[in-house]
C-alpha cells in the first residue's frame, strides 16, 4: 500500500463501514418512504379525477422543485455537519406528512379532490415538499461516503447506494398500486407518516465524527457561485455535469414515454407488476459496482455506460413484442448504477470534502432540471406530429421496415433516434478536450478527506437533540 494510501485509511473515522452502513439504511427507508407517497398521492389523484393535466402538472412539479432545490440543499450540506443536515430533512418530512394526513381527514374529499379548490392544490404542495426534502439526505449521504469511507473503496460504496435505491424502486412501484387499492389513500397516509418518524428516531442514535464547518467569507445560503467555483476548479468536471444534464434530457424520453407504450403491451394491473420485475435490473447493477468497483478510470466506464444505455433504448421498442421490451428495461435498469456510481465516484475524488455538497446540489440541479423540459416537450411533440406521421400511409411506408407493424410504433421511432442520439454523443466525448483533462484530474487528485477528527455532532445548528449514543 502507497504512503498516500495509508494516511488516507489511517484518517477514515474508526468503525466508518458500519457508521456509513447505518445511514445508507437510513436514507433507504426515507426514501422509500417518500417515493412511496408520492406514487400513492399521484395514483389517488388520476384514479378520483381521471384528469391526465393534474397528474402531469404533480409530475413536472417534482423535478422543478428538484431542481429548485438542489443548489440550496447543497449549500447546507456544506454549511453544516452532515448529521444536523439529515435530521433536518427527517424533521421536515414529516411535518410536512402530519400536516398533510391532518388535511386528508380534516377536509371533505370533495373538497380536497375539487382542482379549482386551492385545498386540492395545498395538500399536493404541502406531500410534494415533505418528499422533495427527502432529496437533502441522499445528498447527505454522498459526501458522507467520502468522510466514512477509504477512498479506494468510494465506488463500491456508491454501487451499494444504487442498489439500496433499485430496491426501493420495485418497493414503491409496486406496493403503492397496492396501499391505494387495498387500502385506501387515509391509511396510506398514517403508513408513510409512521415510516417517517421510525428514521428519524435512528438519526439520534447515529454518531458522525466530523468537524464543525466552517461557512466560506461571503458565501450565501444559496451559493451557486460558490459551487460554480468549486467545480470549475477541476478541469473537465463541468464538461461531465453538463454531459449528464444532456444525456438525462434524451434518455429521459424513454422515461417520459415508457408507461404509454408499456400500457400498449400490458394490462394496466400487469404493467406495475412487470416494470417492479424489471427494476430487479437496478439491484443486479448496483451490487456488480458495489463488488467489482468502476475500474481505474470511472470517466470512461460512465461513457461506456451511456453509450450502452442507448443502444438498448433504440432497439428495445423496434418491434411490437413484450419479452424484448421488458429485458430491454432491465438491461437499462442493470447500466444506469455505473453511471451515477462513476459521477459521484469522480466528484468525490477530485472536489474538497468541505465544498463537496454544493457540487453534489449544482450537478443535480442541472441534471435534475432537463427531465421536466423532456416531460413537457415530449409528449405534445409525440401525439400531434410523431405518432400521427408514423401511423399515416407514408410513415408506415418509410419506416416499417425498421420498426415493423403494431400499436405504439410512433413511440418506438422516439426511443430510436433519442438512443442513437445518446450513442452518438458518448462516443464523441471520448474525443473532447474535457475527457482527457478530467481522467487526468483524476488520476492526479489527492483524495478528498476530510480530517474526521473533531467533536461528534450535536447538531445544534439545525436540529434538536439529545444524547447521541456510540
Amino acid at each position: 500500500m502507497s504512503a498516500q494510501a495509508e494516511e488516507t485509511v489511517r484518517r477514515q473515522p474508526p468503525g466508518g463501514w458500519r457508521t456509513f452502513a447505518h445511514a445508507l439504511g437510513n436514507t433507504a427507508v426515507a426514501g422509500l418512504t417518500t417515493n412511496f407517497l408520492w406514487f400513492a398521492v399521484v395514483f389517488w389523484v388520476y384514479l378520483e379525477t381521471r384528469s391526465i393535466l393534474a397528474t402531469g402538472i404533480l409530475g413536472g412539479a417534482y423535478m422543478l422543485l428538484l431542481a429548485v432545490c438542489s443548489m440550496w440543499f447543497g449549500s447546507l450540506i456544506d454549511r453544516y455537519r452532515k448529521l444536523a443536515v439529515m435530521r433536518l430533512s427527517a424533521w421536515s418530512s414529516l411535518v410536512a406528512f402530519a400536516i398533510g394526513t391532518a388535511m386528508f381527514f380534516l377536509v371533505p374529499s370533495e373538497t380536497l379532490l375539487a382542482l379549482d379548490r386551492p385545498w386540492f392544490w395545498v395538500f399536493t404542495l404541502v406531500v410534494l415538499a415533505g418528499c422533495v426534502v427527502e432529496l437533502l439526505r441522499s445528498l447527505a449521504l454522498s459526501t458522507l461516503v467520502t468522510l466514512l469511507v477509504p477512498v479506494e473503496r468510494h465506488a463500491n460504496a456508491n454501487g451499494l447506494v444504487g442498489t439500496v435505491q433499485g430496491l426501493a424502486f420495485i418497493v414503491t412501484s409496486v406496493f403503492s398500486g397496492i396501499s391505494i387499492g387495498m387500502l385506501g389513500m387515509g391509511p396510506t397516509m398514517l403508513i408513510a407518516t409512521a415510516f417517517t418518524a421510525l428514521p428519524l428516531a435512528h438519526l439520534y442514535f447515529l454518531r458522525i465524527d466530523e468537524p464543525a464547518s466552517t461557512p466560506e467569507e461571503g458565501a450565501k445560503a444559496v451559493d451557486f457561485r460558490g459551487g460554480m467555483i468549486a467545480m470549475r476548479a477541476v478541469p473537465g468536471l463541468f464538461g461531465l455535469v453538463l454531459f449528464s444534464m444532456f444525456n438525462n434530457f434524451v434518455s429521459g424520453v424513454h422515461m417520459a414515454l415508457l408507461d404509454p407504450y408499456g400500457l400498449t403491451l400490458f394490462p394496466v394491473e400487469v404493467w406495475g407488476l412487470v416494470f417492479g420485475i424489471a427494476g430487479t435490473g437496478f439491484i443486479v447493477g448496483g451490487a456488480l459496482v458495489a463488488k467489482f468497483g468502476l475500474g481505474r478510470n470511472p470517466v470512461r466506464t460512465l461513457l461506456l455506460a451511456v453509450a450502452l444505455t442507448g443502444v438498448v433504448g433504440a432497439t428495445l421498442a423496434l418491434r411490437d413484442w413484450t419479452w424484448p421490451f421488458v429485458v430491454g428495461i432491465w438491461l437499462f435498469m442493470l447500466v444506469f448504477p455505473a453511471v451515477e456510481a462513476a459521477e459521484q465516484t469522480v466528484i468525490q475524488r477530485v472536489v474538497p470534502f468541505e465544498k463537496q455538497g454544493r457540487v453534489f446540489g449544482l450537478a443535480m440541479t442541472f441534471e435534475a432540471a432537463a427531465a421536466p423540459i423532456t416531460s413537457f416537450l415530449i409528449a405534445p411533440v409525440a401525439e400531434f406530429w410523431v405518432v400521427p406521421y408514423i401511423e399515416s400511409g407514408a410513415g408506415r411506408g418509410s419506416w416499417e421496415w425498421l420498426l415493423g407493424d403494431g400499436e405504439g410504433r410512433g413511440i418506438a421511432f422516439i426511443f430510436f433516434w433519442a438512443g442513437v442520439v445518446i450513442v452518438i454523443a458518448a462516443l464523441a466525448a471520448f474525443a473532447t478536450r474535457s475527457y482527457r483533462t478530467l481522467v487526468r484530474s483524476f488520476a492526479e487528485a489527492t483524495p478528498a478527506v476530510s480530517g474526521a477528527d473533531g467533536e461528534a455532532d450535536d447538531g445544534a445548528e439545525l436540529a434538536r437533540g439529545g444524547t447521541e449514543a456510540g
